[in-house]
């Protein structure tokens, strides 16, 4: 791992990134919520993002004699 510090740009290219999507997560919080709760429920919901782009993608690829056989396997 990098030890150096990181760079205002490197930084700002984060919040910039970051910001959007906490904000989509507080604003679905209760008022009263604390922004550790909305950080704990940002992993979560994160986790389960990421999840389903999973599954997402899985779906999207083809299968059984739909395979385009890219000459890497071997015959029987």
């Amino acid at each position: 791992m990098n030890k150096k510090p990181l760079t205002p740009e490197e930084v700002k290219q984060a919040a910039d990134q970051f910001f959007p999507l906490f904000d989509v997560i507080l604003s679905n919080m209760p008022e009263e919520s604390k922004i550790e709760d909305c950080l704990k429920v940002m992993e979560t919901v994160c986790t389960l993002a990421h999840k389903l782009r999973a599954d997402e993608e899985e779906k999207s690829l083809p299968f059984g004699f739909n395979k385009k056989d890219d000459g890497t396997s071997t015959p029987d």
